[in-house]
């Protein structure tokens, strides 16, 4: 099974240190061999390819050059099951969509290293005329035929594969052209899987970062991002961050240098604002402690993930204010969704639209800090205590080796992450809107969040109660993950019927 790493590979006891270079040479032999496609990858080729590509190809590059300049870039998701239909996605998010990040998302049985089902949906999809499979089968494609969509677009392209096996999918993309990869080992092992345990999920992780870190070696530098947790549901600003300062504390051991930072939106204005200016700042923090002084640890923010609407309106809405949080926030980057959100995967046009209405949205709320605000720096300073709490208990418990700590922190319910499918967590902790729409932590698990900030958000979330007439228990947990999805006339209804009948 895919979950299964041979012995060579599991050799040595979990650390974050850096994987050996005779090892890691054995590792990719190994990989490399999985499938046909393996054989295409030539490693000395692929680091040529990427020093010819111009600079606005490389994201890496347009990353540090966007944080420089202060600007927030759009990126959409999108992948279809065949090499034609994903270069017309690819071309049309470009140049209708004016995408400055050029997707490409993998599918399903890719992402689970089921590359024989793969081609068959490949198959499928070629003879039915439409997408069989929910994103581009890269592995069965391979490099010289991957590459085809690097050429036909005219910016930086990214993998967008939401898997805990990233290993083959990473060593043909980065081949191919793409200088961007989406994923990491606690985010996305922990927010797809139930089985795969975290300890294999940061093995793989590793994998794809010491292949990062390689290509740096040899003077191409590749963007890594985490992608946040993906779980559909509300994350409290404190799990995601993090989660975010673990995995890029596992990126930097493998050597990785420009590591992205990606958060989900929680829809409000300030406590989005203050979990992007804080999330790079702890992450600063844990990485300086550990004497990586040089990362470029960019933020990006990601428009809503729970529920949608159904209605295009409610959607046009959550997609431009997904575009004014990230800007306001300071985000270098925002991923985008459509206004099509509730019905499944968008066509090209529908993603290029929602690409548009997030790129007005930034232009219009650029200039509009929070800086000063006391509600922001309230925010900011009690996220910092959860972040800090967290995460200074699980690398005491790996003796400050963050992958030891990771496990161990996982088993003990340390860390958790809400209505997560993975074994590996306990997931007993419960976030909840209060009263003014923040998220806050109804049941803490075993998380050592500290006394006063746990007032704090009892507090807050019984004034909600009280406001809403509900008892204080798991229905404010509940009620507030489909919130976004309701009618707007449930959610905003006409005031003054009720109040004249009365």
């Amino acid at each position: 099974m895919a979950e299964v790493l041979s012995p060579d590979s599991v050799a040595s006891p979990l650390s974050e240190i850096r994987i050996p270079d005779d090892e890691f040479a054995r590792m990719r032999k190994e990989n490399l061999a999985r499938w046909p496609t393996g054989a295409g990858v030539d490693f000395d080729a692929a680091v040529d390819y990427h020093k010819n590509l111009p600079m606005h190809k490389r994201l890496a590059w347009v990353m540090r050059r966007a944080d420089a300049e202060g600007r927030t870039l759009t990126q959409p998701r999108g992948g279809f099951g065949t090499l034609e239909m994903q270069r017309e996605l690819m071309t049309t998010l470009d140049r209708e969509g004016l995408a400055d990040i050029v997707p490409t998302t993998t599918d399903s049985y890719t992402r689970n290293e089921r590359w024989e089902q793969a081609q068959h949906g490949i198959e499928e999809s070629k003879r039915l005329g439409r997408s069989m499979l929910n994103g581009f089968p890269m592995v069965n494609y391979g490099v010289e035929d991957t590459r085809r969509l690097i050429e036909a677009i005219d910016k930086p392209a990214v993998m967008l594969t939401g898997t805990a096996m990233p290993r083959l999918t990473g060593e043909v993309g980065y081949a191919a052209g793409y200088s961007g990869y989406l994923g990491s080992a606690i985010a996305y092992t922990l927010s797809y899987t139930k089985e795969i345990p975290i300890e294999i999920g940061i093995r793989n992780y590793q994998y794809l970062d010491r292949l990062a870190s390689m290509y740096l070696e040899h003077g191409v530098e590749q963007h890594r991002r985490q992608p946040g947790f993906l779980t559909g549901t509300n994350i409290p600003p404190c799990i995601a961050i993090v989660t975010a300062v673990l995995d890029v504390l596992l990126a930097a051991a493998q050597g990785v240098r420009n590591y992205g930072l990606e958060l989900g939106q929680t829809l409000h204005l300030i406590q989005d604002a203050a979990a992007i200016r804080v999330c790079r700042e702890m992450c600063q923090e844990y990485l300086t402690r550990k004497g990586y002084v040089d990362a470029f640890t960019p933020v990006t923010s990601l428009h809503w993930m729970g529920a949608w609407p159904h209605d295009d309106a409610q959607s046009a809405a959550i997609v431009a204010y997904g575009g004014t949080l990230a800007a306001v926030g300071g985000a270098v980057s925002v991923t985008t969704k459509s206004l099509h959100e509730a019905f499944g995967i968008p066509t090209p046009e529908a993603n290029a639209e929602g690409l548009r209405v997030t790129r007005m949205a930034i232009y219009m709320a650029r200039s509009i800090k929070l800086d000063g605000l006391p509600e922001y720096e309230r925010e900011k300073e009690v996220i910092r205590k959860e972040v800090r709490a967290v995460v200074d208990k699980v690398l005491e418990m790996g003796d400050g080796d963050a992958a030891v700590g990771t496990v161990r922190a996982c088993e003990a319910g340390v860390l958790d992450i809400p209505w997560s499918p993975s074994r590996s967590v306990k997931g007993r902790i419960l976030p909840a809107r209060d009263a003014d729409g923040y998220l806050r932590i109804l049941n803490p698990g075993d998380m050592p969040f500290p006394k006063e900030v746990l007032d704090y958000h009892e507090e807050r979330l019984r004034k909600r109660a009280e406001k809403d007439g509900m008892p204080y228990d798991h229905e404010l947990a509940v009620s507030s993950v489909y919130e976004i999805s309701e009618p707007l006339q449930a959610l905003a209804p006409f005031p003054y019927v009720q109040e004249a009948a009365e």
